[in-house]
């Protein structure tokens, strides 16, 4: 069923593609996780833990009596399981329900759906996926409020930046000190694996570690991934991995937080124990405080 996962990956993106007009399950794309993890030496199951966060800004549907039920999902599954969703396929799968009628009331509509979205993700991505609805857009709640901006930690003018593929080496430890950071910065873009197109976010790095990195380093290789084509979730496993491997850290958590495309959101966190996970982000039920690049 996976023998080729660069065709699967090309199936809808990059191409004029009809939106479903009724309900349409079958257009959901499921993609091996494993291809990136063995490009870049990870175990298939890497001995980390996360969950791939998305949130669907532009869903709804009609009741049976063409009343429209609008608002916006929150998507939660594990980085456990062996596969991601395509994004445009799920947004085509999403955008199928728009003109599809469910239930006489609002509550009877929504029940039938939220556990038709879950079932039919169960089925695709086979893992446990948790499915919210919200009426509105945010709370003040946040896991990342005391996260210093990396840009303002470093003599940012002074910095040379050279370097749009990603580079492991970049990266520098400044001396043998115990550190411990929480830091963020919203200069991170990388691309589409398939059709190249930018993708915009901010990343956030708790770090706890007997040595300390160098900040500048940090910046400047957060910057090197201008040039690579990756999907967002890969793109935080690498960010992870190379720190891990670097530092050897007593704590890691990193999160990626990506500009919505197509009215779709993809936030992918990594770390190295369950604790160190932001309880907001990964929790389907608390809509939490929006952030710059989302």
């Amino acid at each position: 069923m996976f023998s080729d996962p660069k065709n699967m990956e090309s199936k809808y993106l990059g191409k004029k593609t009809k939106y479903p007009d009724s309900y349409q399950p079958n257009v959901l794309l499921p993609l091996p996780r494993f291809d990136n993890r063995r490009e870049y030496d990870m175990p298939e199951h890497p001995a980390f833990f996360g969950a791939d966060v998305w949130h669907a800004y532009e869903f709804g549907f009609l009741t049976n009596k063409g009343l429209p039920v609008t608002g916006i999902l929150k998507i939660v599954y594990p980085s456990s399981n062996l596969f991601i969703v395509e994004s445009k396929s799920l947004k085509l799968y999403l955008n199928s329900f728009n003109m599809a009628r469910f239930g006489d009331t609002r509550t009877e509509g929504l029940k039938i759906v939220l556990e038709l979205i879950k079932v039919d993700l169960e089925k695709v991505l086979q893992t446990k996926v948790e499915v919210n609805y919200f009426e509105v857009e945010g709370s003040p709640v946040s896991d990342f409020d005391h996260y210093k901006r990396l840009e303002d930690l470093v003599d940012i003018d002074g910095l040379f930046f050279y370097q749009y593929s990603e580079n492991k080496h970049i990266l520098a430890i400044e001396s043998h000190d115990a550190q411990e950071i929480r830091v963020f910065s919203d200069v991170l873009r990388s691309n589409c694996k398939v059709t190249h197109q930018p993708d915009w976010g901010s990343v956030f790095i708790h770090l706890k570690s007997s040595k300390k990195l160098d900040m500048g380093s940090l910046l400047q290789y957060l910057v090197s991934f201008r040039n690579e084509n990756h999907f967002h979730e890969e793109v935080c496993e690498i960010i992870f991995k190379r720190l891990f491997d670097l530092l050897q850290p007593e704590e890691l958590m990193v999160a990626c937080i990506y500009t919505r495309r197509g009215g779709i959101d993809i936030c992918p966190v990594r770390a190295n124990k369950v604790d160190l996970l932001p309880k907001f982000l990964i929790n389907p039920g608390v809509m939490d405080k929006k952030l710059l690049r989302q």
